[in-house]
């Protein structure tokens, strides 16, 4: 099975140098792939206690953060080394300054795993949520290195329950020192499965935007726009795409000019924003950009530009989070730790956290353009409701954070006998 999982590492490999011909992103990864083992060798890692942390992209990144942080924290003996899988983590967190020493993680092979261990020589490993790889998990293994993975979910259809999947289970049986869930369905999954070294410490990422909220950004230019249109409520819609915004823009015809948008598209690229201030109005529209341009007396603020978006749900009454017209929601944890209801389409139960917060009253899905306007109505004025649904919001964070602690005095326990 070993031979036919690094067959198709390989295959994988060569697909990413193939389009990487034509640029992009796999230009990006193959050249990253390239530099990481001659930038190990002189890297500030390795040569000390070395805590290595891996995620596969931006959002297990982030993820990640309290738990390499608070580590750091407790033990600034440590190095710490941040490897990423996808450049949309790399290119955006290559510069973070908790880490001594970030880079891609090579391809998966055997050869590629053994030489990255080697020069690395972890004292201790850390995989967030789910990014499983066999051969470097395998390496570590021999080292008896400690690794843990945590803010994992474990579902019945997942290949580690297939009738092929025996190989892909005995390596979270044996590789894995410590399996940190996030519910209990994924415990007794585990369990049933013979793997017991396995608890449930919740998702880290309550941590992380809690955090964010205690420490959120103002933004003057936004403040005075808003300013400009005291009294209004604000709807504040998240990582959108185009069904969402079409959507949008029914609602604010609707509503008339009680309603002020501010508008976080999930793309930012010339062509969509202009696309934007087209199906809205050029006239009703401000870019972020723009402000204090002269141009802000439109009611649909646009934000071009990234990075912003969790400080700025702060400024929300209602939080209106995209993608869930197509492959599935954005992150609504941002939102809900301020207090805000959230609002989306009808793919999003993949997500825990939203199936959660619309059990509890603080969430709402819609279908179609009607149910969303008859839900919009409801939480913009009537008062009573906005109140539960955000009360609701608050309480399902706070009985979620504390995700950290649990995880790292586990890892404490383990590390004091193992190391």
């Amino acid at each position: 099975m070993r031979l036919l999982y690094t067959f198709g590492i390989r295959c994988y490999a060569a697909g990413v140098r193939l389009a990487a011909l034509s640029g992009g992103k796999p230009r990006q990864m193959v050249e990253g792939w390239k530099r990481t083992f001659g930038r190990l060798t002189v890297a500030p890692v390795g040569k000390e206690k070395t805590a290595w942390f891996h995620a596969s992209s931006l959002g297990e990144f982030e993820q990640a953060r309290p738990v390499l942080e608070e580590f750091r924290k407790r033990h600034p003996e440590y190095r710490v080394c941040v490897t990423f899988f996808s450049p949309s983590g790399y290119e955006v967190r290559k510069d973070y300054a908790e880490a001594d020493f970030v880079c891609y993680l090579p391809m998966d092979t055997p050869a590629n795993a053994s030489r990255f261990v080697n020069l690395l020589h972890p004292t201790v490993v850390f995989f967030a949520k789910y990014d499983f790889w066999f051969n470097y998990l395998e390496q570590l293994r021999r080292r008896d290195i400690p690794t843990f993975i945590f803010s994992a979910i474990f579902r019945p259809n997942q290949y580690f329950f297939k009738w092929y999947g025996g190989w892909y289970l005995k390596h979270l049986q044996r590789c894995f020192t410590h399996l940190f869930v996030q519910n209990e369905e994924s415990r007794q999954l585990l369990e049933a499965h013979g793997v017991p070294q396995v608890s449930i410490a919740g998702d880290t990422r309550f941590d992380r935007v809690s955090a964010i909220a205690r420490n959120a950004k103002r933004f003057d230019s936004i403040e005075g726009f808003l300013s400009l249109h005291k009294g209004n409520k604000v709807l504040l819609a998240g990582s959108s795409w185009e069904p969402d915004e079409r959507c949008l823009k029914q609602y604010l015809d609707h509503a008339g000019n009680g309603i002020t948008l501010v508008l976080a598209p999930h793309v930012i690229s010339e062509s969509h924003l202009s696309h934007i201030e087209t199906l809205f109005g050029k006239e009703r529209c401000v870019r972020y950009s723009q402000l204090g341009e002269g141009q802000s007396s439109g009611s649909v603020l646009i934000i071009d530009n990234i990075g912003m978006l969790s400080s700025l749900y702060r400024y929300a009454d209602v939080a209106y989070i995209g993608g869930g017209f197509g492959r599935g929601i954005h992150n609504i944890l941002e939102a809900v730790t301020f207090g805000k209801p959230v609002v989306f389409g009808p793919n999003y139960h993949k997500f825990k956290e939203a199936c959660d917060i619309i059990e509890r009253g603080g969430g709402f899905s819609y279908a179609e353009y009607g149910q969303l306007e008859e839900c919009l109505d409801k939480l913009l004025g009537d008062s009573g409701q906005y109140e539960a649904a955000s009360r609701v919001c608050l309480q399902y964070l706070n009985e979620n954070t504390g995700s950290t602690e649990l995880i790292l005095t586990e890892v404490e326990r383990c590390l004091a006998k193992t190391i």
